[in-house]
Parts: C-alpha cells; structure tokens; sequence
C-alpha cells in the first residue's frame, strides 16, 4: 500500500520560510514525478510545483515562482518543498503527489498524501 506522509508545516509570519517534506512508501517510485498542490478555504485545488523523475526538470506555478524550490531524493523516496517569502495567500493545505509519469504531474496524480497545513499570518 502507498503511503505518502507530508511533514514540516505549520504557522509563520509574512516572509518567513518553511520546508515541507514528503515521504513515500510502499512501493518502488522509478519514472515516477512527484510534486505539491495545495487547497485553501472555499477554493478548489491547485498545483504549485513538481519535479521530474531524475530531478532534472522542476516545475512551478507562476505565483510561487522565484519563493519557492523543489527538490527530491531518489534513494531515500522523499520530495521537499522549500517555501520562502511567505505571504498570507500562501495559506493552505499543502499535498504531496507522485504520479505515474517521468516528467511532470498530471491533473489526478496517482497518489496522494493526508496534506499539512501552512497558515501565514499579518
């Protein structure tokens, strides 16, 4: 069974930093992407960032580009999520997602964490 477990989030002021990490089990994640998407109140979800199967290609929603930076670590079946300059609509839930794809995630990845909450606060 595929676990995915999200860590590191929590409550920050504007412009601090956070570091959310994932780690994924239960399988064998060769070719597989990894990435986050992340749902605030009354808003449906979206992606924020994902990275290819050997890390060689990251990919970013336009409104975290240049904050935040994603990286994984094959052997040890992790994806993190260095988060800085946070900004109050950065407020959300943030999920972990790996899909069945080499290069980037599709709309419904296969699988998907239990979310961690970021909450920045004025």
């Amino acid at each position: 069974q595929v676990q995915l477990v999200e860590s590191g989030g929590g409550l920050v002021q504007v412009g601090g930093s956070l570091r959310l990490s994932c780690a994924a089990s239960g399988r064998t994640f060769d070719s597989y992407s990894m990435g986050w998407f992340r749902q605030a109140p009354g808003k449906e979800r979206e992606f924020v960032a994902a990275i290819s199967w050997l890390g060689g290609r990251t990919y970013y929603a336009d409104f975290v580009k240049g904050r935040f930076t994603i990286s994984r670590d094959n052997a040890k079946n992790t994806v993190s999520l260095q988060m800085n300059s946070l900004k109050p609509e950065d407020t959300a839930v943030y999920y972990c997602a790996v899909d069945g794809v080499p290069d980037g995630l599709g709309p419904d990845p296969d699988y998907w964490g239990q979310g961690t909450q970021v909450t920045v606060s004025s």
